[in-house]
């Protein structure tokens, strides 16, 4: 007896295949035009809900896999979509696909955060030390330092954590808040309270809760903006059973 097939998510009626970045749209050509469709409208159905409900997200970008496991930007989708809902060893094995596919290393934040979401700092570390670590852009630095930190606050070295964040001084205001909310952790780690307030207090309250949340990069799953990944948060559910492969 087969295995079941997962039951197919449904998709909203407004949803067309042209609601999908061109881009992303020309990755798909190589696929018959009615899976091609069908594929599509799960990205965009993914992209939808990746803030309002990141497991139905996650079941239309596996839906996705379904109709074309070989094609980047569906790996990427179910990478990102996986990440979202804690899945760590999915997220890291379809990210890590997706990098074999492209040779792109854009994804390395997220794929160190998996390690410390597998409770692995030191290979989130190790990851972030990397050769393919220096060809990330200034964002995509600046969000594997952040990672950085919270494996080094994972290993019991806030000192090492704060050093980590030294000399980041982000554009993105919210970016910048971000860094500031990890300095402020391992300041408060280390007993130094009054610096820890300093470093909030050049940002509004609403812009140190908007920087609580999932990075932007992250949230705009319709693939065109994905240049920059992150890798802050995203540690807090159980991590899955099983071991990933060695990276």
């Amino acid at each position: 007896m087969g295995r079941e097939r997962p039951e197919t998510p449904a998709v909203d009626e407004d949803v067309s295949p042209g609601d999908l970045d061109r881009e992303v749209r020309s990755r798909l050509r190589g696929l018959s035009r009615p899976n091609a469709e069908q594929v599509a409208k799960h990205l965009v159905m993914a992209g939808r809900y990746l803030d309002s409900d990141p497991e139905f997200a996650h079941a239309h970008a596996q839906a996705a896999v379904q109709r074309a496991a070989r094609v980047d930007v569906v790996r990427e989708a179910a990478g990102i979509t996986a990440y979202r809902t804690g899945r760590w060893a999915e997220a890291l094995r379809e990210l890590r696909t997706h990098r074999r596919l492209t040779g792109s290393n854009e994804h390395l934040p997220l794929m160190a955060d998996c390690e410390r979401g597998l409770g692995r700092p030191e290979r989130a570390i190790r990851l972030a030390a990397s050769p393919e670590a220096a060809q990330l852009d200034e964002a995509g630095r600046i969000e594997l330092a952040l990672v950085v930190s919270g494996a080094r606050l994972d290993l019991g070295d806030p000192e090492a954590a704060l050093v980590a964040l030294a000399d980041l001084r982000p554009r993105d205001r919210r970016l910048a808040a971000r860094v500031a909310i990890a300095r402020t952790t391992a300041l408060e780690a280390l007993g130094r309270a009054e610096e820890a307030e300093r470093e909030l207090s050049a940002f509004a309250p609403h812009e140190l809760e908007a920087a609580s949340g999932v990075p932007d990069e992250v949230e705009v799953l319709d693939l065109e903006d994905l240049a920059e990944e992150e890798g802050q948060g995203g540690t807090e559910q159980p991590a899955p059973d099983g071991k990933e492969e060695q990276e």
